[in-house]
């Protein structure tokens, strides 16, 4: 990929000679904190900076002492994985006082620190900023107590603040994604699948309670992750009266609460019922909503066996999920990357996520806003406070609201036409997802949805039939494609497909799959000219775990691949702690993709992955091998080295196995591991979930306008290269692109799109493991403003 010069070489360009960075942790503790320590600590020492641990918060930096103290690269070692922050977080009362920052100040100034990376809260990053603004003043004053020089105060006479937002809560308006949040979906989801295995013999209802404080944004995605009949959030509280009525109006007004559980159950629809409440849920007067009175409504009023489970501080322990190591790695390193590009006049800025891009946004400006939304909500106007919460929430609720509440029959639409769904390719994780959220918004929209079985196999065999909202109850946590899915194209079937067309009267087309079905859908627009059956409205939604289709960064599986290999690692590394110096060689799937092999080498920890996009050789294998000899001879106790399965036809695992092996000899031993199709099983991740679902709400409500467009004279006729598209994540936005002008960005051959964006994030990984590499910056985040930071088409789904 051609990379601009002007910004490309890092090291050169932007040197942190001379400078001090200080890390800490403040708040509550989160997963991923680590991760986000770890990176800006080892990109500062990259770039030759000083950087310092300040333990304990802003509690460290009033008491000062060993509570700052330089860190080294062995130091942040090991913690990738770890859960919380192990350089600790506290709440500090005595910073909030004038007194407290000027010590603060003080301690900082005697070790030349004047760059502050701070992970928590708005709450800890609005005392940073506070700090910031009085930080000239605190140095004079210092000075008049004689306590520093005046050339010290001229010396140090700037404070830089950049932040990251560290909470589970989500809460921060700026950011689609908060370090944490994925990791709490994680422990949430856990829990409903294990509380939904264990009560399937039982007609129960379950309702649980989960964390957020004010904001409903974890109850929300989890009810969306795991199709709960039921949230309670405060941005959408039920209408006055519902306790009278039975009555937790659904958000479309058409189904009460009572009647929806009572009726599903009267007709054996299903026998469990999840409702899941927000810590902070309220009724339109303010009044909390607890589990316990909703439980003793369900049980008063309905009758129901009903159960509570609060899951509280589970839902901040474990270790980082790979969304959450990406995302903190990702953020540490630009949060250097902003340090050493501050002047003086440069506002304290947060690093954000929005879609798939990082950016940096005024801090005061993303605080603000979230103090909007708790305003917005005193006043009772939470449709502003779901608006300010962001399009990423904004989108979940609406995507909520489509799926988890049917109209009755007499107030759906009739649209008189029929939708096909099928899943082409190898299994992924969140396709069943993906086809339940299809089925459920068509249905909504008054189409008649039908369920291909095993992909055109199955579509020229006839193995076509109508699939109904209740047939698709409980899919979204279901791993694989209970449609079932086969790799075979329609090119050499495609009179017996035109034939299932005409009978079944399919009007329109929902493709779920991988590369083989980029390439069915240009086999079938190719077809059009042939067969008029085909000039009908086809849309792809990308879905493979090896993120190797064109036109999008993101596809359905790829997240619970990720996660599959990172917990591995883990597991394998950990087998190793009571063996010193060991390297272990991972070899993970994707095809010719390497991006399993990259990006889960960045989440876990690797020291050099192998992929095919990125060629090497003899000498290239050599320097690693001596690289982490140097490594093993310090204090580096394992090493971790990953290869993409066709990454070279030569240099096997077995090969690089052996050869690691024989050069290590005396210094460490070699293990191997084939992960294989462990990568491709296993119930989906929340993000893979939420994913699948949002994005394919989205192809549906796409498929609809274009029926209506391309119905005429009792027909639909469409023949149009936009009629035939691919919706994937590009960057902040969900584009619809026509599969056609997708060619040009196709390498056929090694089925992987020509230019791939996760490359430029195998420098990073290099760089966190200690190697000296050129690092393009020249996509870094550049400070925009909160109002301006998504296009107006976004739908930030990379950050569910």
């Amino acid at each position: 990929m051609a990379q601009p010069d002007s910004k490309k070489i890092f090291f050169e360009n932007l040197s942190g000679a001379g400078k001090a960075i200080a890390v800490l942790t403040s708040g509550g503790d989160a997963q991923g904190m680590n991760a986000a320590v770890r990176a800006v600590v080892r990109m500062g020492i990259y770039v030759g900076a000083k950087v310092y641990f300040i333990r304990e918060g802003y509690q460290g930096m009033v008491d000062g002492g060993d509570n700052i103290k330089e860190a080294s690269w062995e130091s942040v070692s090991s913690m990738l994985q770890v859960g919380g922050t192990v350089i600790g977080s506290a709440r500090c009362k005595e910073f909030r006082t004038h007194e407290g920052r000027l010590k603060a100040a003080h301690n900082l100034v005697q070790r030349g620190i004047t760059n502050l990376c701070v992970i928590g809260g708005d709450g800890s990053l609005t005392g940073a900023n506070l700090f910031r603004e009085e930080w000239s003043g605190l140095l004079g004053e210092l000075v008049e107590q004689g306590l520093i020089d005046a050339d010290a105060a001229q010396r140090y006479s700037a404070l830089h603040i950049v932040g990251m937002v560290g909470s589970i809560d989500n809460d921060f308006c700026g950011t689609d994604m908060t370090i944490g949040t994925d990791s709490a979906l994680h422990r949430i989801i856990e829990v409903v699948d294990a509380i939904m295995t264990t009560a399937q013999s039982h007609q129960r209802t379950f309702v649980l309670e989960v964390m957020g404080r004010h904001c409903g944004y974890l109850a929300l995605v989890s009810a969306l992750a795991c199709g709960a009949d039921w949230v309670l959030i405060p941005e959408m509280p039920p209408e006055d009266g519902w306790e009278e009525k039975i009555n937790l109006v659904c958000y479309s007004d058409t189904f009460c609460f009572g009647n929806m559980l009572s009726s599903m159950n009267r007709a054996g629809m299903k026998r469990l019922n999840i409702i899941i409440v927000a810590e902070g849920a309220i009724d339109h007067n303010n009044k909390p909503i607890t589990t316990d009175y909703v439980k003793n409504l369900v049980v008063k009023c309905l009758g129901f066996d009903t159960r509570v489970t609060i899951l509280g501080h589970v839902q901040r322990g474990g270790t980082p999920s790979a969304f959450d190591r990406i995302l903190a790695s990702r953020m540490g390193v630009e949060a250097v990357l902003a340090l050493l590009e501050t002047t003086a006049n440069t506002p304290a800025c947060v690093v954000s996520l929005s879609g798939n891009q990082s950016v940096r946004l005024p801090l005061m400006e993303c605080v603000q806003m979230t103090q909007e939304v708790q305003k917005a909500m005193d006043e009772k106007k939470f449709e502003d406070a779901v608006k300010l919460r962001g399009r990423s929430f904004e989108n979940n609720l609406k995507t909520y609201k489509l799926l988890a509440h049917r109209k009755p029959e007499s107030e759906l639409p009739s649209s008189n036409f029929n939708v096909a769904i099928l899943n082409v390719g190898a299994p992924a994780a969140g396709m069943n997802a993906a086809v339940r959220s299809a089925v459920r918004v068509g249905i909504s929209e008054g189409h008649k949805m039908f369920a291909v079985n095993d992909g055109f196999e199955g579509f020229y065999k006839g193995q076509i039939k109508e699939i109904k909202w209740a047939d698709v109850g409980g899919w979204t946590g279901q791993g694989g494609s209970l449609l079932g899915t086969k790799r075979t194209l329609p090119a050499k079937h495609m009179d017996k497909i035109a034939e299932q067309m005409r009978k079944h009267n399919i009007n329109a087309l929902l493709v779920i799959g991988g590369f083989e079905a980029l390439e069915c859908l240009l086999q079938l627009y190719e077809a059009r000219a042939t067969y008029e059956e085909f000039c009908i409205p086809m849309c792809m939604l990308p879905a493979t775990i090896s993120n190797n289709v064109p036109g999008t960064d993101l596809s359905i599986g790829a997240d619970t691949a990720l996660n599959a290999i990172v917990e591995t690692c883990d597991r394998i590394k950990q087998s190793a702690s009571g063996t010193k110096r060991r390297v272990f060689i991972i070899e993970t799937m994707g095809g010719y993709c390497g991006y399993l092999a990259s990006v889960g080498g960045l989440a876990a920890g690797a020291d050099a992955a192998y992929i095919y996009e990125e060629p090497f050789d003899i000498r290239d294998l050599q320097a690693n091998v001596e690289h982490l000899t140097e490594k093993m001879k310090t204090s580096i106790q394992r090493g971790l080295v990953l290869r993409n399965e066709n990454c070279n036809e030569n240099y096997t695992t077995d090969f690089i196995y052996q050869l690691y092996s024989e050069e290590g000899k005396g210094v460490f031993d070699c293990r191997k591991n084939v992960l294989g199709h462990m990568q491709q099983g296993g119930a989906p991740s929340p993000f893979d979930r939420n994913f699948g679902t949002k994005i394919s709400a989205k192809a549906m409500q796409w498929v609809s306008k274009k029926l209506v467009e391309t119905f005429r004279q009792g027909r639909v006729f469409a023949n149009t290269e936009d009629s035939c598209c691919l919706l994937g994540m590009r960057r902040r936005a969900l584009v619809f692109q026509p599969v056609v002008q997708l060619k040009e960005d196709t390498d056929f051959v090694h089925r992987i799109p020509k230019e791939q964006w996760w490359l430029k994030l195998r420098p990073l990984m290099k760089i966190l493991a200690k190697y000296k590499t050129s690092y393009d910056v020249s996509d870094s985040g550049q400070l925009e403003h909160v109002v301006r930071n998504r296009p107006k088409e976004s739908d930030a789904s990379a950050a569910m």
